[in-house]
């Protein structure tokens, strides 16, 4: 995968920064000044590809149902302390 849109899941978090960096949002194009609160998105939890992205757009984008959380497409099994129960 090497462009952003191509991934199958997304991992997020919150972001904020002090430097006086500008990064354009993947989602909407716009400019996305460092200082402000936003959303760093990784595809598939690759950091060599992840961006800063308004937190509002990734809202829409989620809305929209782009932007799958790992979660949405390959559920987590059974917990170790599930399967060892089951044993039992």
């Amino acid at each position: 995968m090497t462009d952003f849109r191509d991934a199958r899941w997304y991992a997020m978090r919150p972001a904020r920064s002090t430097k006086p960096a500008t990064y354009r949002c993947p989602l909407c194009g716009r400019l996305l000044p460092a200082l402000i609160e936003h959303t760093l998105v990784l595809p598939e939890g690759d950091v060599s590809l992840r961006r800063h992205a308004h937190t509002a757009c990734v809202v829409k984008a989620r809305r929209a149902g782009r932007l799958a959380l790992r979660e949405e497409i390959e559920p987590r099994g059974p917990s170790l302390l599930a399967r060892l129960l089951r044993r039992g």
